[in-house]
């Protein structure tokens, strides 16, 4: 009897295992506006897939991507495999003419300073009033006050010392009556301990701030009186050696009027162990409700995310390293507490996995392969290193180091990172992604990587 219903079940999973399966677009009614889009999804690689008659390649996976051109209006298409057939009608919108309230609106200069509090922990002091890219200054605490005087758009621009403005979002700023246009510098404390340099400057006030990675690695103070330009600049020590001389991490918050900046000191590394007692944060992207992107063999990014996440973890303690996990189910972690955490465990290396996608309009046939994405400089040799090992060990292709703005790279307390390990809508490289070995073999990749930065 156990002999039949093995049988049977074997049967039936070679009947449904390459049903045609369309994972994108998600409904066969949809409204589209691009100028192409694609369909992904799997289907029997031995029998002849056609959308509107024409032939699409197949992987020997099952899986597939095919792009197509959408016109303006609907869109019908038939998909064909073997005796199956599925139909997907798909509107693109017509283009509306954008009226002159949406041009660009001009910058408006108040006659007379104006006083503000941030209202939001970590608001972005930005460069320029556009709320995208990695045009940030720095991220304010809650409660530091700013002088602003003007405004463009949705943005204040605020002063910063004698010579430079900046941009927040007035969503993030209460204006009150009054204030101080600058703050005292009081003097400073130095503080030596085994793993940072610690800088407590004793201010009568908060105040905007920036750390600039130059060499020398530069704070400074704005708004600060009986400074050149209203702005106190301070070199913070590093050590010269090239080896030596990388930024491991740093951090900087008020704690009352009092601005700490933490330092992390070069660390020992023993060539023979280089990641013996090193601190790694793995963050497996998504998880509970954010599913993440969806693969053409019906993959869950999140699933996968986990799978890399939970190989890397052994992979790094077989070699000496203290791991720490953001998530270890298929739970709903917010992206502040997957950096909080972090910071909590004194992470020096913080690594987020992910699986790629495209956006309509691209072709996943043409995108493939391992990215990796950085914001601060400090961590842009750790990407290229573990970049390179990737590339090379899996026979990836590479999709090049990039720095953006992601929320969970913006952790200034470690050398952050997120690894786009391959393009899930991409046949070949889902294909990959869901095998173990595969997935083994990039935890190696990627602990080689480490060790090759430490070690160089």
């Amino acid at each position: 009897m156990k002999r039949i219903i093995l049988a049977l079940i074997l049967t039936t999973l070679a009947q449904t295992a390459f049903a045609l399966d369309i994972v994108y677009p998600k409904c066969k009614t949809v409204t589209i506006n691009a100028t192409s889009t694609f369909f992904i999804g799997s289907s029997d690689p031995k029998k002849k897939l056609t959308i509107n008659g024409q032939p699409v390649q197949i992987h020997p996976s099952g899986g597939f991507a095919y792009v197509v051109p959408l016109t303006v209006g609907g869109n019908n298409f038939n998909i064909k495999s073997g005796n199956e057939q599925l139909n997907f009608t798909i509107t693109r919108p017509e283009i509306k003419q954008k009226s002159d309230i949406t041009q660009t609106q001009n910058f408006k200069e108040y006659d007379n300073m104006r006083y503000a509090v941030i209202i939001n922990e970590n608001t972005p002091l930005r460069l320029t009033p556009v709320n995208d890219g990695i045009n940030r200054i720095s991220h304010l605490q809650k409660n530091i006050p700013v002088v602003i005087d003007g405004e463009q758009g949705n943005f204040y621009r605020v002063i910063l010392g004698s010579n430079k403005t900046g941009w927040i979002d007035k969503s993030n700023i209460k204006l009150v009556d009054n204030g101080n246009s600058l703050a005292e510098l009081k003097g400073y404390d130095y503080i030596d301990t085994n793993e940072f340099y610690i800088f407590v400057f004793h201010l009568s006030q908060m105040t905007p701030y920036e750390l600039v990675e130059n060499d020398p690695f530069l704070i400074k103070i704005f708004n600060i009186a009986e400074q050149p330009e209203n702005t106190y600049i301070m070199k913070l020590p590093l050590a010269k050696s090239p080896k030596q001389g990388k930024i491991n991490g740093y951090s900087a918050r008020f704690s009352g009027t009092d601005l700490i900046v933490k330092v992390r000191k070069p660390i020992f590394v023993d060539n023979s162990k280089p990641l013996k007692g090193l601190k790694i944060a793995i963050d497996a992207g998504h998880g509970g409700n954010e599913i993440g992107a969806i693969g053409c063999l019906r993959d869950n990014e999140k699933d996968l995310n986990l799978a890399f996440a939970k190989q890397l973890e052994d992979e790094l303690k077989k070699r000496g390293a203290e791991v720490f996990m953001t998530r270890t189910s298929d739970s709903t972690i917010e992206l502040k507490d997957r950096i909080e955490k972090a910071n909590e465990e004194n992470a020096f290396i913080f690594i987020s996995l992910h699986g790629n996608a495209l956006p309509d309009g691209q072709d996943p046939n043409k995108r493939s392969g391992t990215s990796i994405y950085y914001y601060y400089p400090q961590a842009k040799s750790l990407a290229e290193s573990i970049l390179t090992k990737m590339v090379t060990e899996l026979g990836m292709n590479n999709d090049k180091v990039h720095q953006k703005s992601f929320a969970v790279v913006r952790n200034t307390n470690a050398l952050s990172i997120l690894i786009e390990i391959g393009y899930l809508i991409n046949p070949s490289d889902n294909a990959k992604m869901r095998q173990k070995d595969f997935q083994k073999t990039t935890a190696k990749a990627i602990a080689n990587g480490i060790e090759n930065y430490l070690t160089n």
